[in-house]
């Protein structure tokens, strides 16, 4: 009923910003903060034992140099070398714990933070209007919700703690370089700054593909939606062909972006390496020449080769987690924009609560105005009273503003000005969910979800006995078709089973029947049925409505020939109301509609 403007306008991409997604990605995990302060404690102390370890390597360098000849008289003191033996494999040992503590521990807050995003965002598609569902694309929304969660999840558990850990020991390793040796620290840590400059180069240039991949693969996800969801309808009209090239066009952007994502984020390796082996060669050279003028020892440079691995080995690691990053920076923004979008108006200062037992059943529109857009009025000026009891039947041409009305009665939409009132008591006064339970639906549009056929049926209501259940469905004319199921009620039925759309809708006029509430609204509901079946329905709609205030939106006029009102509505205003029989005295438009049905 209000999915007619889907996909109107279209997703609004803003600017890629990588610092900004990142800064936001950190402020989010401030409620994981003690973890993550943790992780980074379990990080450092894993980076001290790391960067301790080559300090004794020079010792035990120097004492095997001993028994080599570079020393002449001084022998190898072997428990000196136990000693440091035993010390480093300790030392290594609890760093290589440390170090998957710290793994583990990150890995859990990547988790548990992907996991409170899914659940913000569960509840956030309940706090958003239906003006958002209408103009933006179903499948880019579930491309938001599912695929760009994941993406975001997926690159923090496997760069988080690559980051916290690679920096840690980088910033230690810096400082242990500068206590050793400042002139070979100079030059180890200079080569690697080139390597920075590249990176951050590279970052830079590849950051608005990760965006474009993710913003075309929503548009790809769309398509593919939009095609599934009509599929029968592609094949009656032979629009494969056609279908087919639009995705073949749609998936060539997400493969070229994609493509130069991967080509420039994966320059970032090569260009590490590259300067991981200048560092060595610059070190090799420098510590040659300080050797040479006996200022340092052997043992130095063999401990310096060392702390220049574990110093180039991080940057390697950090262009490959800042390439992950960038996809969580990309996935990030479309994430958070959902999450950010415009809620509806709160409902806090609604202190008036509706007992639905003790409403009368009187609704009236009083100077109503409201358009889906701003600048554009659909209904002008509506205004009517429906009495508690009465069938109110709407009518009029295709966008007169039916469903609208509808729409506004549900609260669906708030009005542009004018005011809605049941039983006196403005709908502005009453929460959305009040107004909801008072309404029965039963929509032109069915839906049926995964489940038997008798969740299908009692939908979101307990204490609904089988009996209860098999009583309505012969009342609707639904029981042969569920004794022909193989499990009856319990039979799992899903949306894309062969069953037919006269069924589906036979199920959603149960599930209205099963919803006792004081207002009805039939939107269509006998479109899908045939005439005979349609006769059988509308006998039940009449059981249905004995008692209830009833709104009805019909095309076939003959359904409606019965109602205490009709509303004859045309461009968003009421221009004739009576019953069928007055309306047809006044031979003027409804007489109109209701004989252009009937001419041969």
């Amino acid at each position: 009923m209000f999915n007619g403007r889907g996909g109107r306008g279209g997703t609004q991409e803003k600017s890629s910003n990588f610092g900004a997604a990142i800064k936001r990605i950190l402020a989010e995990l401030r409620g994981l903060k003690i973890l993550v302060i943790l992780g980074i404690l379990l990080a450092v102390g894993g980076s001290v034992l790391t960067i301790i370890a080559p300090g004794y390597i020079a010792d035990l360098a120097d004492e095997i140099a001993k028994g080599l000849g570079f020393m002449p008289g001084i022998d190898i003191n072997f428990d000196t070398v136990q000693g440091i033996l035993i010390l480093m494999v300790i030392l290594y040992a609890s760093a290589a714990i440390l170090e998957l503590s710290e793994g583990l521990m990150m890995s859990h807050v990547a988790n548990v933070f992907a996991r409170d995003l899914r659940e913000r965002i569960s509840k956030k598609i309940n706090r958003l209007p239906l003006r958002y569902f209408d103009n933006n694309q179903t499948g880019d929304i579930l491309s938001r919700v599912t695929n760009d969660v994941d993406t975001v999840a997926t690159s923090l558990n496997t760069s988080l703690s690559t980051i916290v850990s690679e920096i840690a020991l980088m910033l230690g390793v810096a400082l242990m370089m500068f206590i050793t040796n400042w002139t070979m620290a100079l030059v180890a840590v200079g080569a690697s700054l080139i390597g920075f400059m590249g990176m951050g180069a590279m970052l830079k240039r590849s950051q608005k593909y990760f965006e474009m991949r993710q913003k075309e693969l929503g548009k790809l996800n769309a398509h593919i939606e939009e095609i599934y969801s009509g599929l029968e309808v592609v094949k009656a009209y032979n629009g494969k062909a056609e279908s087919d090239k639009k995705f073949d066009r749609l998936n060539k952007r997400v493969y070229i972006a994609n493509q130069r994502s991967q080509f420039l984020s994966g320059l970032m390796h090569p260009i590490m390496a590259f300067i991981g082996n200048f560092g060595y060669v610059a070190v090799c050279i420098t510590g040659a020449l300080l050797t040479t003028n006996n200022v340092i020892s052997f043992g130095v440079i063999v401990a310096f080769i060392s702390y220049v691995r574990l110093f180039t080995s991080p940057l390697s690691r950090i262009a490959q987690s800042a390439t992950s990053l960038q996809s969580a920076a990309a996935a990030s923004e479309r994430v958070f924009e959902f999450i950010d979008e415009k809620e509806m108006s709160k409902q806090d200062h609604i202190a008036h609560r509706i007992d639905k037992d003790a409403i009368r059943g009187d609704i009236e529109f009083e100077n109503v105005k409201f358009g889906y857009d701003d600048n554009k009025l659909i209904i002008k000026n509506f205004s009517a009273k429906a009495k508690a009891g009465q069938k109110i039947a709407i009518v009029g041409p295709t966008g007169a503003g039916k469903t609208t009305i509808v729409n506004l009665l549900m609260k669906f939409y708030d009005v542009k000005s004018g005011e809605i009132r049941i039983d006196g008591i403005p709908t502005s006064e009453m929460t959305r969910e009040d107004v909801h339970s008072l309404f029965t639906m039963v929509l032109q549009d069915t839906w049926v979800f995964a489940g038997s056929v008798r969740d299908n049926i009692v939908y979101n209501r307990r204490g609904i006995s089988d009996d209860k259940v098999m009583k309505i469905c012969e009342t609707v004319g639904l029981s042969h078709f569920i004794k022909t199921l193989p499990n009856g009620l319990a039979t799992d039925i899903t949306e894309s089973d062969s069953i037919s759309a006269g069924q589906k809708q036979l199920l959603t006029i149960a599930r209205g029947m099963v919803e006792d509430a004081p207002f009805l609204i039939l939107d269509e509901a006998t479109s899908n049925v045939d005439t005979r079946t349609e006769e059988f329905v509308q006998k039940a709609m009449d059981k249905l409505m004995q008692g209830r205030t009833s709104f009805i939106i019909a095309h076939r006029l003959s359904t409606i020939k019965n109602a205490d009102l009709i509303l004859v509505m045309n461009e968003g205003d009421i221009i004739e109301t009576g019953n069928h029989n007055e309306l047809m005295k006044k031979n003027g438009f409804y007489a109109e509609l209701y004989n252009s049905q009937f001419a041969l």
